[in-house]
């Protein structure tokens, strides 16, 4: 038994990768660690950086495995790969795109053997230049869905009510318990996966994070923002690779996860109606989208 295992998908990562992998060696260095590569058939330079780093034993860990599949099985399936050969008392979920420049784990892993009820935490996130990035937000409603579509939430944002999903009102300058912080670092215990399961693969690449916080809110477990300790984040390196189709898979995945916990007629008739609402916005979205891409103003 480790007394952390790192869980971290990658998928054409090469620009940030080498960077997250030796800052998460520095900072775990006074750990018994087991870190857990799995590659999600890149097409660059990603697995000749993992190999590289595994076969000059450039990283600090005390047991490294690396997949590297045949196919992209998406995050949530990677993740649960991760899952199944981990064997920390505390278990990281981290993006490739995190940055350290001090250790947050003494801080965070004193909290959470300290609080007991604490199932999971997560630090504060920077930005590159070193601006606190917003992180958390509640669970979704399906009203939230509209305040978005509508721009109720960008006109109101400090709103308790219209941006109440994205937390609009909270600067992440203090701790405190939330919903769901954001996936890119999420560390948790072994006995909350024993708990609650694994991620949901019904939700690919979004809301498995959401939904996973969720299931661990119902169990009875705390969350917890520290904003005592940060990390950068460089903000979805992958998923702007791919905006359209991750645009698209994010608005099914939304419903799909309104749709997991309808309990009468009228959600689904509510859900249903959600469904037909970002049906009928993503080619809006696209079309501005493709248009802030391609620097057309």
């Amino acid at each position: 038994m480790f007394e952390i295992a790192v869980i971290l998908v990658t998928y054409n990562n090469a620009s940030t990768l080498k960077k997250c992998l030796h800052s998460l060696s520095r900072v775990l260095t006074d750990f018994h660690s087991q870190l857990l590569l799995i590659d999600n058939k890149s097409t660059d330079t990603t697995p000749d950086i993992l190999n590289e780093c595994i076969r000059r034993k450039q990283l600090s860990f005390d047991a490294v495995e690396l997949i590297l599949n045949a196919d992209n099985k998406g995050y949530t399936s990677a993740v649960n790969q991760g899952l199944e050969k981990s064997r920390g008392e505390y278990i990281l979920f981290l993006n490739p795109d995190i940055y350290f420049a001090d250790t947050p784990f003494p801080t965070l892993i004193k909290y959470l053997s300290e609080n007991k009820q604490v199932g999971v935490i997560a630090p504060q996130l920077r930005h590159l230049n070193g601006a606190i990035q917003p992180s958390c937000r509640t669970f979704p409603r399906k009203r939230d869905v509209l305040y978005e579509v509508f721009g109720l939430s960008r006109v109101f944002k400090t709103s308790s009510v219209f941006n109440r999903w994205k937390m609009g009102s909270f600067d992440h300058k203090m701790s405190r318990d939330v919903h769901q912080p954001q996936g890119a670092f999420l560390l948790t215990r072994k006995m909350v996966i024993q708990s609650v399961g694994v991620l949901d693969n019904r939700f690919p690449m979004f809301f498995s994070d959401v939904d996973w916080c969720y299931r661990v809110w119902r169990a009875g477990w705390t969350i917890r923002f520290c904003a005592g300790v940060f990390v950068y984040h460089g903000l979805g390196t992958s998923v702007r690779q791919k905006k359209s189709q991750m645009m698209i898979s994010s608005h099914r995945s939304f419903v799909d996860y309104f749709e997991k916990y309808d309990s009468s007629p009228r959600d689904r008739l509510y859900t249903l109606g959600i469904s037909a609402l970002l049906l009928v916005i993503t080619p809006v979205r696209l079309f501005f989208s493709a248009i802030k891409t391609s620097g057309i103003s």
